[in-house]
């Protein structure tokens, strides 16, 4: 086995990885931002090496900076975890050239699955059905209205490379491409450093359902099962489960058998999932993921095995040791991701911060992977994932009232979190009886039983005062309270007035309807759609923000004239910095 695994990642999965390297006696090597130099995955490893800047494109996106890390540690291996260089065909390469050994596909088998197009082809050739799409990168809005009308709408605009709904953009119309292309390419560079996108018709019903599969280089290859990944917002996952409810045992056996097709005709090896669009009895080829996917753990906690381990068992040459016949998965398990959002209203705003306060559920079949403890911060530079929580039940329903008393003792404080929201899909009519389908969350579910979030320390209100914690003792017991107060040499004011580079930029927050246009959260402004003397209508998009890897439009909440724009694109914003004004 390796001696040193360099985990070239951050966040829950580095410190899943090296968790199981430890067991293995491996040694982990961690990589960092100058922005994660003290995260929890840089003290769970041992040893760790900087990276040398902040922003991922410089860090955990550039090939160069990670081998230079990979040089210096010695380490025999990487695991790439998921995002960032998981699925680059150049990084796999770059690393076997120095020596060391990549955890993961050969990179053949990623550049043919890493574009969805070529993956399309790729499994209809291993008799596949796919969703209706296009088999070439999109060029310009003129080949979506065409789409459009050939297939009807509504179509999905797509990153050719990457996943989890990073680059994904749903449109009912022709109105609106321009920014919706625009858009999907910016994110899909962001975050996969390729802007590449292609089209498919969009299934307006479906369930999301995935199949893990592991091949070695001797030919094996076993499928582990199905997980159910429906319950999604922006085009991501909130919570999947093991066995997907409902599912014929034909059909189930019918996707297994044709991901491992799909995974042979690339002479694929390790860890994959093949995704799939299941509506009306039918499935539909959708991608594949050439690494290991977030929700793992809830096919682990059904088969008992270590597919982290797994990985490195494959990559190290060895053979996968047992056949499908050997797989045997027992119980039902489900994953709630806890990420820094603000559910309320149904909006999922991002929440950077510090975490003042996080407590881990526990009990019977209770597990938690995360990145964070106590006192760290959620950058709004990276993904806003905090933890997942994970339950093994004998049964859906055994699972399902299992992790609403998991949920029930997480405690998170100091920035808001999707909790809410994943109590409200597991009370829900539908997720229990089975009859969900990917529209669930953002067409259906009701959130108006989800309060608003409590905001974290350091926020001013409209006076210009700062929210702190504050403990008191009461008749013998100690208490924790939040109040405002005055700031620290200031003086309150309607709106404490701050120096942003070249623009003044008001901090606190305004009323939506006095003319101002505000910024709810941390982030960069990265388009303006609006200049001084434009009119605007009620709703109508000023910027958009980058907040945690999500676009987010800034809307007018009144209707009239665009009298400043007090932002430029780069911009770096607050919460409750006013962007522009409308008379």
């Amino acid at each position: 086995m390796f001696d040193k695994v360099l985990i070239a990642n951050r966040g829950e999965i580095a410190v899943r990885v090296a968790r199981t390297c430890r067991e293995l006696g491996i040694r982990s090597v961690a990589m960092f931002s100058e922005l994660d130099r003290n995260a929890l995955h840089v003290r769970m490893a041992d040893e760790a090496y900087a990276l040398g800047g902040e922003a991922p494109a410089e860090t955990y996106l550039s090939i160069d900076a990670v081998i230079d890390v990979l040089r210096r540690s010695k380490a025999n291996a990487v695991h790439p975890g998921y995002g960032f260089l998981a699925e680059n065909a150049a990084f796999a390469r770059a690393v076997t050239q120095i020596g060391a050994t990549f955890v993961g596909p050969p990179p053949e088998a990623i550049e043919i699955m890493g574009s969805k197009i070529s993956a399309r082809i790729a499994a209809q050739s291993a008799g596949a059905p796919a969703v209706p799409g296009q088999d070439e990168p999109v060029e310009d809005v003129e080949q979506i209205a065409a789409f459009g009308a050939r297939f009807g709408w509504p179509v999905a605009i797509k990153a050719s490379y990457g996943g989890g709904g990073r680059g994904m953009k749903v449109l009912h119309g022709a109105n609106g491409a321009s920014e919706a292309l625009d858009a999907a390419r910016r994110e899909a560079s962001n975050y996969f450093g390729r802007d590449e996108v292609y089209l498919e018709r969009y299934l307006t019903h479906p369930r999301h359902i995935e199949m893990q599969i592991f091949t070695d280089r001797f030919g094996n290859g076993i499928w582990l099962g199905e997980r159910d990944c429906s319950s999604q917002r922006r085009h991501q996952k909130l919570l999947e489960e093991t066995p997907a409810v409902g599912l014929a045992k034909k059909t189930r056996k019918a996707m297994g058998e044709a991901s491992l097709r799909i995974a042979h005709a690339c002479h694929y090896e390790g860890a994959g999932t093949v995704e799939f669009l299941y509506q009306d009895g039918e499935f539909f080829f959708l991608e594949m993921n050439t690494r290991l996917q977030v929700e793992h753990p809830v096919t682990e906690a059904v088969t008992g095995l270590d597919l982290v381990a797994l990985q490195l068992s494959v990559a190290h040459g060895e053979p996968l040791g047992f056949t499908q016949h050997d797989v045997e998965p027992r119980g039902h398990a489900i994953e709630c991701r806890i990420n820094a959002e603000d559910p309320t209203n149904g909006a999922f705003t991002p929440s950077p911060g510090v975490i003042s306060r996080f407590h881990q559920p526990g009990g019977p079949g209770v597990r938690t992977d995360s990145g964070f403890e106590s006192g760290d911060v959620v950058s709004p530079y990276f993904d806003n994932l905090i933890a997942k929580v994970i339950v093994l039940g004998q049964s859906r329903e055994q699972a399902r009232q299992r992790m609403l008393r998991a949920l029930d003792e997480t405690i998170v404080e100091g920035v808001a979190t999707t909790i809410p929201a994943a109590r409200a899909i597991l009370k829900n009519n539908e997720f229990i009886a089975g009859t969900h389908s990917t529209s669930l969350v953002e067409d259906r579910l009701d959130f108006s039983s989800i309060p608003p979030s409590v905001p974290p320390d350091g926020s001013l209100d409209n006076s210009g005062r700062v929210l702190r914690t504050v403990e008191a003792q009461i008749d013998g017991r100690l208490y924790q309270v939040r109040v405002y107060v005055p700031q620290m040499g200031q003086a309150t004011s309607p709106a404490n007035v701050v120096k942003r580079g070249a623009h003044r930029v008001a901090s606190g927050a305004a009323h939506p309807t006095d003319g101002t246009v505000t910024v709810p959260m941390q982030g960069t402004i990265i388009e303006l759609r609006v200049s001084p003397g434009d009119i605007v209508a009620v709703d109508d998009v000023v910027c958009v923000l980058e907040a945690m890897k999500m676009e987010n439009p800034i809307r007018s909440q009144v209707a009239g004239t665009v009298a400043e724009v007090l932002v430029t694109v780069g911009d770096a914003c607050g919460p409750g910095d006013i962007v522009a004004v409308i008379r």
